[in-house]
């Protein structure tokens, strides 16, 4: 591959208005994904990731691109996520998020990125203290602060598979790794 191949596909005029119409900054890195339903994108701010996706319709006469209205699929910021997994093999990345929505598939076209190590990146950065903490009944949980790109520091409790977080044994265990984790940044407990 060329090096004017390897930057000739772009994401169409109306993607590319999209995603200035959503970001809070320059993009990082972007990547074509593989989809059956049109023209989709992964795109990497400094402050949030955002994947856009354009239907496929039938294009008018003269019209060079014959995509639909792109709609913002994914707008998150980097604290919304938890991990994200890259399988080399599939070129899929699943982001898995703080809240616990469904993980996002990120079907990557097989092209040359560097979508992948920006987004572990910019998950890394935005981790300043975790802590793990073990939870009565052999459950776990994390405690973090994470930082905002604007540079607010907050703190963040991330419940593992069935944790109860209103159950008061458990609260008390999470509230005191809280404490600590926001002490150590220098936040107020």
């Amino acid at each position: 591959m060329g090096f004017s191949s390897w930057f000739a596909h772009r994401p169409q005029k109306a993607v590319r208005r999209a995603v200035r119409s959503h970001r809070t900054d320059s993009v990082l890195a972007q990547a074509p994904l593989v989809t059956s339903a049109g023209d989709a994108w992964a795109f990497a701010t400094r402050a949030e990731l955002l994947l856009i996706s354009a239907p496929e319709v039938p294009a008018a006469k003269g019209d060079t691109e014959s995509r639909g209205a792109p709609s913002v699929v994914v707008h998150r910021e980097w604290a919304d996520v938890d991990r994200a997994t890259y399988d080399t093999e599939s070129n899929v990345i699943r982001v898995h998020w703080v809240d616990g929505d469904e993980p996002t598939p990120i079907a990557l076209d097989g092209r040359r990125t560097v979508l992948p190590q920006v987004l572990r990146e910019r998950v890394q950065w935005s981790v300043v203290l975790a802590e793990p903490v073990k939870l009565p009944g052999g459950r776990s949980a994390r405690v973090a602060v994470r930082r905002r790109v604007d540079g607010e520091l907050f703190s963040q409790v991330i419940g593992g598979n069935g944790v109860d977080l209103a159950d008061p044994e458990t609260a008390r265990v999470i509230d005191a790794a809280e404490a600590r984790v926001r002490s150590a940044a220098g936040l107020p407990a």
